[in-house]
């Protein structure tokens, strides 16, 4: 079961660094602390979507958000630790989805005025 989670997170395209991913009983994560968080934020963004509403801009801010976390890193700035790059791949997958949900509803409002 472990090893398919491992590959699954692998076509997923996470680079499944150790040093990057959180353990749990001494085994590794299938994925990194950033996509942890990303994945989850995807999964709270659903409900929240349609139980609070959406703020567009609030959505573009939680990416940039990660964006800017990934740059400091990037060009060796400052670095990174798991729980920021959690906290930040949280508000991006959270806001991607939100936006997505968003687009969805628009195309949807849209078809119908067209049939």
């Amino acid at each position: 079961m472990w090893l398919r989670l491992w590959r699954f997170g692998k076509k997923l395209g996470c680079h499944q660094l150790p040093e990057r991913s959180f353990f749990w009983h001494g085994r590794q994560f299938p994925v990194c602390a950033r996509c942890t968080g990303v994945y989850l934020g995807e999964l709270l963004a659903l409900p929240l979507h349609f139980a609070a509403g959406s703020c567009w801009r609030l959505d573009i801010v939680f990416c940039l958000l990660m964006l800017l976390d990934w740059s400091v890193q990037f060009f060796a700035i400052r670095r990174s630790t798991n729980l920021r790059r959690l906290c930040t791949g949280l508000l991006c997958g959270y806001g991607v989805m939100d936006l997505q949900l968003l687009a969805l509803g628009r195309l949807f409002e849209t078809a119908q005025t067209l049939f």
